[in-house]
């Protein structure tokens, strides 16, 4: 453990239970839904590259343009 995240569970400590416990409650929510999401990304890795491949064919057979910001 990190000496930071040693320190934060330190002043974690003196809150009051019901903190304490809705603290944790959220650290935990927060950990699953990285999980989930690290799943989702390597779930998607092989269909980001078949679109980055049609984008760079897009452009070499000249159907693309540059984005001009002051149009949007």
């Amino acid at each position: 453990m990190t000496q930071l995240l040693e320190k934060a569970f330190k002043e974690a400590s003196k809150l009051p239970v019901v903190d304490q416990n809705a603290l944790a409650k959220w650290v935990l929510e927060e950990l699953e839904a990285e999980k989930k999401w690290e799943l989702m990304f390597a779930d998607s890795e092989d269909v980001l590259d078949n679109l980055a491949d049609e984008a760079l064919a897009a452009h070499k057979k000249g159907k693309t343009k540059p984005l001009d910001i002051d149009s949007l």
